[in-house]
């Protein structure tokens, strides 16, 4: 995949908003996914390569983050009894943030650094081009259902913090103490790594806190090093989901509790329209997981969208995005080994791709999850850069 100049794109816009305008004014029908894409020769245009064009989709379809993959057959069953997609989005990401075993998304999800649990969500509907958002909302756990109710209750589009809470409050939705003993333990391990106050004092047999133990099972073994894990990486958990119905109609929702141990206030790309989440009726939609700050500066969802637009397949359109993040640190590998992000596309005909920061792991896997009808599978995402290119992390491991 050649990445495009800022010029061809720009040039590549211009002459497309011309064409468009002339079809209009002439009665003609404006595609929604363009035949052609800028060529090496400046806006010349000349065919998609060949795969692109080969490609073959299906709708109903469905694109999710693969912690909502045990969950797709309900957003399926929706779609398949001609229910609209953004009940069938909904569906899959409201399992997840009740699930107190994801620890990334609403209930038992990682706390801010003062032990709070913030949410961040956002829908799109494509068919009305309709769109919410809640962000640092405190005490719901469904803060993707909150963020429809932004959507079709109020003029408004994006809600934060205490206000959103008390929205929320007021729209029906039952306050809760969000933090699981889980979660709760590991914010108490990351504030006893933080300040030596936070662990027991020389006074006490505990005083080696939090050192090594031995544990009588693989289970508790497992946790501990999960503990150990989350303390020293701040994970960016999310949830971003996508569907395209029979008709061609899309929806999509980001939701997430954000980074773990963020300053108190902080949001992320997820409930932000363009970043962490975009639709477009007529191309398609796109959506992201990982590290927000670097998908907010390149609008991460929309550039996917635009992409699309052109007339790249969804999986390259989501290598582009990542080619910009990799630009913006003079593709400096090792800065950007320091944090992962995946990008997740479809488009109207039904195409859909993924694409990754970073390769697996030799011995790993890296997916995304589909629902094309007929089973939700796992599907490899591409990859910006091999494993094998990888620098030795200089954070702490």
């Amino acid at each position: 995949m050649k990445a495009w100049s800022r010029r061809k794109f720009f040039l590549t816009t211009l002459a497309g908003g011309m064409a468009a305008s002339a079809q209009k004014l002439f009665g003609a029908t404006v595609r929604s996914v363009n035949a052609t894409a800028p060529s090496e020769d400046e806006g010349a245009p000349e065919p998609v390569p060949a795969q692109a064009n080969a490609a073959r989709g299906t709708r109903p379809l469905i694109v999710c983050a693969a912690n909502g993959f045990q969950h797709l057959d309900k957003g399926m069953d929706i779609l398949k009894k001609g229910g609209d997609t953004l009940d069938a989005v909904l569906a899959i990401v409201v399992e997840v943030e009740n699930d107190p075993n994801d620890n990334s998304v609403g209930y038992g999800g990682l706390p801010n650094e003062e032990g709070e649990v913030e949410l961040d969500a956002q829908v799109m509907h494509g068919p009305t081009r309709r769109a919410g958002a809640v962000g640092a909302l405190k005490k719901i756990k469904n803060a993707s259902l909150v963020a429809k109710c932004v959507m079709e209750k109020t003029d408004h589009i994006f809600i934060v913090g205490d206000g959103a809470t008390r929205f929320a409050i007021a729209e029906g939705f039952a306050p809760m103490d969000l933090l699981t003993p889980k979660s709760r333990e590991a914010w108490l391990r990351w504030k006893a790594k933080s300040s030596p106050f936070w662990a027991p004092g020389i006074d006490s047999p505990n005083w080696s806190y939090p050192a090594a133990e031995n544990h009588d099972s693989p289970e508790k073994q497992e946790l501990e090093e999960w503990f150990r894990h989350v303390v020293a990486h701040p994970p960016t958990g999310t949830i971003n989901c996508l569907a395209v119905d029979a008709k061609g109609d899309i929806s999509g929702t980001t939701t997430t509790s954000g980074m773990a141990w963020k300053i108190p206030g902080r949001v992320g790309d997820s409930p932000i329209i363009g970043a962490g989440n975009y639709v477009d009726n007529e191309v398609g939609a796109a959506g992201s997981t990982g590290r927000g700050e670097e998908n907010i500066r390149v609008c991460g969802a929309h550039t996917v969208v635009e992409m699309m637009r052109k007339g790249m397949p969804p999986a390259d359109a989501c290598l582009e995005a990542l080619q910009r993040i990799s630009h913006n640190f003079k593709g400096d590998k090792t800065r950007l080994t320091e944090f992962a992000i995946q990008f997740y596309a479809l488009n109207k005909d039904g195409v859909h791709g993924g694409a990754t920061l970073w390769g697996p792991a030799p011995g790993t896997t890296a997916n995304y999850a589909i629902h094309d009808g007929a089973s939700a599978k796992q599907m490899p995402f591409k990859a910006l850069f091999d494993y094998a290119s990888k620098p030795t992390p200089k954070t702490p491991q």
